[in-house]
């Protein structure tokens, strides 16, 4: 690194070739994963796993200080899962005392779905979602800050969905392209109690679909239709969204009084958006309606919207005696155009300490809004729908401090709503966590959970029915601070009920769908430091995880690593882990595949 770092000043500065060399420290992990022969359904293995074989860089955190202070001062460079990895970050840091700081952070993320059984291979998606963040700060650490800032996120990939037409649906290929781009810039102003955001920015966006085959597709239905056969021979569908918005944003913090502290937001934005939506299809096909039948379908569809959309927020934290604390907030949110849409939020909560440790918690929030839009243009009655939200939630809470080594919190939510929006939507629900910790000794620690989340909609035509339950319990022994050797494990017990009624327009009836889950979660690890010449560390535990239920499945993921340091600089790493999936009703989408790991982490 001190020759690369030293050709980088003699190139772009005069006389850099006598200045003070950079001093570099920080770490490196290298090696090689070797993935066997997956067994089973090598999709699901990528569905869930997607590890795969070769070089890879699994981290590296390195931080340079110049002494001359000509670029910069310090810089922290980080990445990690390089390499073919679904996952991989790269951050860089720059900066100057009282000059700039500058951040880059990049993260990459590679997406891929394809179950068999879901929906009978007619979902899948093999994509690549990238996002790009860049700021520059002048001036940091003053009153004034200046900064400017873009941001990217982009995603690409191809996978296989539906082109449905009137009884009958179509797997066929896909093609995926989207991309945002927000260009921002602002001043923060710092003073002993007052903060103040300025900031101006915008938006670009597309959105890109095609949707294609050339193959001879007979869809999902299997019988012909009033003696015809329908089938797909040729597809072109494409849609494309462009679209972009300004907005304004203030942001206010301040302290008037020891006692008092405000805050708030407020956000004004204008976005636009263009659909062009085409479709070019020959094959046969029928129109249920008129029960006409075709050999050849063509649609073309462009819209746009202008949204004006106005949000904001405001809050205040008061302490008016030193036992009593009252937090105040008021949240609305406003999009006027071919879609109304008004949302509000009013909460209110006081926290008092009744002793030095007890501290009980009790409050309300309100929810209300309203929506409309205009009906689907297939509908027989041509209008506005509306829909109205109204909810009212009780706020309960407490923290115990029982001693130094115990201690415990409580909090409580129970709602009755009035009006929502959706059939799934939070109506009449009660919500409860419960957490405990318990140091036993120095060396010894408990932890405990418990959540409950029970929601009823007993709305006429929608009757649903949802519980869910999580409960863990955990433990970590670390004597002498885990230096020869230290004990993590945690259990957790999981279910949820689901339980909805739906209409199914063939039979002209109602229906209700049920689901239902039971888990068992065990993690564990045990670390130890191998005695005599080698001094190195032995960790061994892993993961297993099984579900009785709508979708029965067993996860298990032993694993074992072993390190040996050479030196106080380099440490050879070695990894064992098995991955085996297995699903109860639906055993072909079952896998299992070993993977191996050897690699040095090189520290300076």
């Amino acid at each position: 690194m001190k020759p690369i770092a030293l050709f980088l000043f003699a190139a772009v500065l005069p006389g850099a070739e006598d200045a003070p060399a950079p001093v570099v420290s920080g770490s490196a992990d290298v090696g090689y994963r070797w993935v066997s022969d997956v067994g089973g359904n090598f999709n699901a293995y990528r569905s869930i796993v997607n590890l795969g074989s070769g070089p890879k860089l699994f981290g590296l955190d390195l931080n340079i200080q110049d002494p001359s202070k000509r670029l910069f001062d310090r810089a922290n460079l980080r990445a990690e899962g390089w390499g073919g990895d679904p996952y991989n970050t790269a951050h860089l840091t720059l900066s100057k005392d009282g000059l700039y700081r500058f951040s880059f952070d990049y993260r990459n993320i590679a997406y891929f779905n394809f179950l068999p059984s879901y929906a009978l291979n007619q979902r899948a998606s093999d994509t690549a979602r990238r996002f790009s963040d860049v700021e520059l700060e002048l001036r940091p650490g003053k009153r004034i800050v200046p900064y400017l800032a873009y941001s990217r996120d982009a995603g690409s990939g191809r996978g296989i969905t539906d082109f449905y037409s009137d009884a009958n649906e179509y797997p066929v290929a896909t093609l995926l392209n989207d991309k945002t781009d927000h260009f921002r810039g602002g001043v923060r102003m710092e003073f002993n109690r007052y903060h103040l955001t300025l900031e101006q920015g915008g938006t670009t966006f597309k959105d890109d679909q095609r949707v294609y085959t050339s193959d001879l597709n007979r869809g999902n239905r299997s019988v012909p239709l009033f003696g015809e056969t329908l089938l797909l021979r040729n597809l072109e569908q494409a849609y494309g969204v462009r679209g972009d918005s300004i907005y304004t944003k203030a942001i206010f913090t301040a302290a008037p009084a020891t006692w008092a502290n405000l805050y708030g937001q407020f956000l004004f934005s204008r976005p636009r958006t263009e659909t062009n939506y085409s479709v070019a299809a020959s094959g046969r096909f029928v129109l249920l309606q008129s029960l006409t039948f075709l050999n050849d379908q063509r649609d073309l569809v462009m819209t746009q919207a202008k949204q004006p959309h106005t949000s904001g927020s405001f809050g205040v934290d008061l302490r008016p005696t030193k036992r009593l604390r009252i937090l105040e907030s008021i949240t609305t949110d406003h999009l006027h155009s071919n879609l109304s849409f008004n949302y509000n939020q009013q909460q209110l909560e006081a926290l008092y300490d009744l002793t030095s440790r007890v501290t009980i918690r009790g409050g309300h929030r309100y929810l209300w809004g309203d929506a409309r839009v205009r009906t689907p243009f297939l509908n027989p009655v041509q209008g506005l729908e509306s829909g109205e939200l109204k909810r009212n939630t009780g706020l309960a809470g407490a923290t115990v401090r029982f001693h130094s080594r115990l201690n415990a919190n409580l909090d409580f939510e129970g709602a009755s709503g009035d009006r929502t929006w959706f059939r799934t939507s939070l109506h009449d629900y009660r919500r409860l966590r419960a957490r405990a910790r318990y140091q036993a000794s120095g060396s010894l620690q408990f932890a405990a959970q418990f959540f409950v989340l029970d929601n009823q909609n007993p709305t006429p035509g929608v009757q649903y029915d949802f519980l869910s339950r999580q409960n863990s319990i955990s433990a970590a022994w670390t004597p002498d601070g885990g230096k020869r050797v230290s004990v993590l494990a945690e259990y957790m017990r999981s279910s949820l009920r689901s339980n909805l009624s739906y209409f199914v327009p063939q039979e002209l009836s109602r229906q209700e769908s049920i689901y239902w889950d039971n888990a068992h979660t065990v993690t564990g690890t045990v670390q130890t430091t191998v005695p005599g010449r080698v001094s190195g560390k032995l960790e061994f535990g892993g993961a297993f995880f099984t579900a009785a239920g709508s979708r029965s499945t067993s996860y298990y993921q032993p694993l074992a690593r072993f390190s040996v340091p050479f030196d106080k600089r380099v440490t050879w790493n070695a990894e064992w882990r098995w991955s085996g999936f297995t699903e109860g009703l639906y055993r072909y989408e079952g896998f299992r595949a070993h993977q191996f790991v050897a690699g040095l982490r090189i520290a300076r």
